[in-house]
């Protein structure tokens, strides 16, 4: 049985039309996720809390229940990466936020390096994130 020219192009311009019309799928990339600082600074002394919030940066939305498996505070913008103080992991307030209990010994730049790996996603996200901690 032979189909008819104008068939055939019929098929074709219908088969085109479904697959540019088809709803594009946005995946994000490792790359779309970051951390941000809650509150920048902090009071220097023992048992202070830095608060921090992953967000997907394509749709500036919090990331609830990553996994952090990397963290540690220095002070490295201060020229002083071997002052190193220990970080504690506490429950977050909200979904996406992260909370970390760190003692300041002295007042300066403090930089908190996280690595995380979010639900879905291939990769690690990591931040290198400054703290101010203030007298």
């Amino acid at each position: 049985m032979k189909t008819s020219p104008a068939a055939r192009a019929l098929a074709a311009a219908l088969i085109g039309i479904s697959i540019t019309a088809a709803p594009k799928l946005a995946f994000a990339g490792i790359k779309d996720y970051e951390f941000q600082l809650v509150e920048p600074t902090v009071q220097a002394g023992a048992d202070k809390v830095v608060t921090v919030r992953l967000i997907n940066k394509k749709t500036g939305k919090a990331v609830p229940d990553a996994v952090i498996f990397a963290s540690r505070l220095d002070m490295a913008p201060d020229g002083m990466q071997e002052m190193v103080t220990k970080v504690t992991a506490m429950p977050g307030t909200e979904p996406g936020t992260y909370r970390f209990k760190a003692s300041f010994g002295m007042a300066g730049r403090w930089q908190l390096s996280l690595g995380a790996k979010v639900q879905g996603e291939t990769g690690t996200v990591e931040n290198k994130l400054v703290v101010t901690a203030e007298k």
